[in-house]
């Protein structure tokens, strides 16, 4: 350690050598520093030339492990400025915990006597600490009382540019919608027209908006996490033999409507490239809902193999990854009886009859593996709740399912309920009393009525050919479907599911429509309790229309001008974990199987279906 290094500020130095032990020192006394004169400390000099050496002078000697017990003058100084003995008088603060090498957390008198004044606000220093705390406490009230206020009553809050409250502070998706309370999505686009924000329902109450998307905000995208409500797909809808990927850079806005595009270009060993969108895990809404978009068709009416759709189902089975949807789609189902086991037969597959003789080509009904989670489900087995006694299932309802009439070269659009189990003959029971249709010259029956692993409770209406995209004439003109459902868990007859094609009703159906039907021994399918998620698409497959790839034309669009949902909010609930229909705990628990589209069944993804107590010892 080198000695003697250059001191501090005069009047500063505290430190001098301790003469009585080695390794020690003492603190001059205030007195003693009082009295010192300041040209003992004046030596700033060379060393003494005898020396050889240069040294410059500390008024303190520092001991140490090798320090002298008799401090000396340093080297050149004169004899008669030497440190007189007061300066090693017994220091008067031994007891202070100073840090003796620490020159600036060592205070003079003066300093000592400052800190040791009793605080007063009207001094400078009072005042500047009462205005410093004043100034944090009014910017704690306006950051979390005033700015909100502000936010409410400031600015255009239909607009979704700049002069929207909030913009560009990170609380805005890239639609433009801004919530109440930064950081909470909002659930009205503010671009829907106030006048809107209630209709009348087809029972003649009053719904209301809970839900809107005008899509005006240019350029959007929907990759994973881009957007509040939307998830653009990436996979191939292998389920439905489809030809084309699924692509989120497929999907769009643009001009004020959401734009799906289908082109013909290699993809994932595909040739084609489309999207799909869902509200999946998102965005959902139960027991009852008014869902209506506006929308013009791709292509035209002379080539038929586009198959636009707009559509929802439960949020417990997830649209193209397989394995979540087996053993729950299309089951809407809450009875223990044989409408829960595989087959929809008796446990030694001998009947019942109709169920063995009336499936497709006479064979048998179903080929289902049976409801995962259904209401016989045994104690302690994996169920989403809320207890094992109620069936759990993900049912399908269609707005749109468009297609071709090649021979009237006219468009239609198949609105369905996709049910399971089925019925025999997969014929549901079409009775006067059970459905309505409002123009016979628009609107029929659908001659399919299921299959194998679906049924189909479907309806067909013509449309006009001035909303499809490529259409001669005038074209690319939008119009209006919907559907209207309500379900009454303490009162399931009453339910029933209407629809809208063309902005006009086109049919409804009843819940007696799906009632029990003894002569295959099960019980009422039930009108969706659950909690159902949106999706739109645009797909191309032979399993719905033959497609007539020399006459197609890519690229070729549907568009989308609103999607907006209405509730009775005083019977249904918005949301995909409603406490009577829980959700997030029975896929967190799964979270693998939801997450991965090439898991196709429930076994081949390491599970087993729950025990039941028809076939099973509980």
């Amino acid at each position: 350690m080198q000695y003697g290094s250059q001191s501090p500020t005069l009047g500063r130095e505290p430190l001098l050598a301790s003469a009585q032990t080695p390794g020690m020192s003492q603190r001059l006394s205030e007195s003693s520093l009082a009295s010192y004169d300041q040209s003992h400390m004046s030596h700033r000099g060379p060393a003494s030339q005898a020396s050889g050496s240069y040294a410059s002078f500390s008024s303190g000697n520092r001991f140490g492990p090798t320090a002298n017990i008799a401090p000396t003058a340093a080297a050149g100084a004169n004899p008669s400025q030497s440190i007189p003995p007061s300066a090693y008088a017994p220091a008067a603060h031994m007891d202070d915990d100073d840090d003796l090498d620490d020159h600036l957390h060592t205070f003079t008198a003066a300093e000592r006597k400052d800190l040791s004044t009793p605080f007063d606000i009207t001094s400078w220093r009072g005042w500047a600490n009462a205005i410093t705390l004043l100034t944090l406490a009014c910017g704690g009230v306006m950051l979390f009382a005033g700015y909100p206020i502000l936010a409410f009553y400031y600015g255009d809050n239909s607009s979704s540019g700049s002069n929207t409250s909030g913009y560009n502070l990170g609380g805005i998706n890239a639609s433009g919608q801004y919530p109440s309370i930064t950081g909470l999505p909002s659930l009205i686009d503010p671009d829907t027209p106030t006048d809107l924000y209630t209709r009348t329902g087809f029972d003649g109450n009053e719904w209301t908006l809970v839900f809107s998307d005008e899509f005006n905000k240019d350029g959007r995208t929907f990759y994973d996490g881009d957007d509040p409500f939307w998830s653009g797909m990436d996979i191939h809808y292998w389920a439905t033999g489809d030809f084309e990927w699924l692509d989120p850079s497929a999907v769009t806005t643009q001009d004020g409507h959401l734009v799906i595009t289908m082109t013909q270009e290699p993809i994932h060993d595909l040739n084609f490239k489309s999207g799909m969108l869902q509200t999946w895990n998102k965005l959902c809404f139960n027991k009852n809902v008014y869902f209506e978009v506006n929308m013009s068709m791709p292509g035209d009416t002379l080539v038929g193999g586009f198959w636009p759709g707009v559509w929802s189902m439960g949020n417990l089975g997830r649209p193209g990854y397989g394995a979540t949807t087996d053993g729950m789609w299309p089951y809407t189902y809450d009875s223990c009886d044989i409408g829960t086991l595989a087959n929809q037969t008796w446990a030694n597959q001998t009947g019942p009859e109709l169920t063995l003789t009336t499936g497709s080509n006479d064979g048998p009904l179903s080929y289902l593996p049976g409801q995962r989670c259904s209401a016989c489900t045994c104690a302690g087995e994996d169920h989403p709740g809320p207890n094992v006694g109620v069936g759990r299932a993900s049912p399908e309802i269609d707005m749109v399912e468009a297609q071709i009439i090649l021979s009237e070269q006219r468009g239609e659009v198949s609105q369905s309920f996709q049910v399971a189990p089925f019925d025999d003959s997969y014929q549901w029971n079409n009775v006067s009393k059970n459905f309505e249709i409002y123009d016979e010259s628009l609107t029929y029956w659908n001659t399919y009525l299921g299959g194998n692993f679906q049924q189909a409770v479907s309806g067909l209406t013509r449309l006009p050919t001035e909303i499809y995209y490529n259409q001669p004439g005038t074209n690319k003109q939008f119009t209006t479907f919907a559907f209207e459902y309500q379900a009454f868990p303490n009162k399931r007859e009453d339910g029933y599911i209407a629809w809208v094609a063309d902005g006009k009703r086109s049919w409804t159906m009843y819940a007696d429509a799906v009632a029990a039907n003894d002569r295959v021994g099960i019980g009422r399918r039930i009108i969706p309790e659950e909690p159902m998620a949106i999706v739109l698409n645009f797909h191309m497959s032979n399993n719905f229309q033959a497609v007539d790839f020399a006459n197609l034309v890519w690229p070729n669009y549907v568009r989308i001008d609103y999607v907006r949902l209405y509730q009775r909010t005083d019977l249904g609930t918005l949301g995909c974990d409603p406490e009577d229909y829980p959700t997030a705990d029975y896929i967190s628990r799964h979270s693998e199987v939801y997450a991965n589209p090439n898991l196709t069944t429930w076994e081949g993804a390491g599970y087993t279906f729950p025990k039941n107590s028809l076939i099973d010892t509980c």
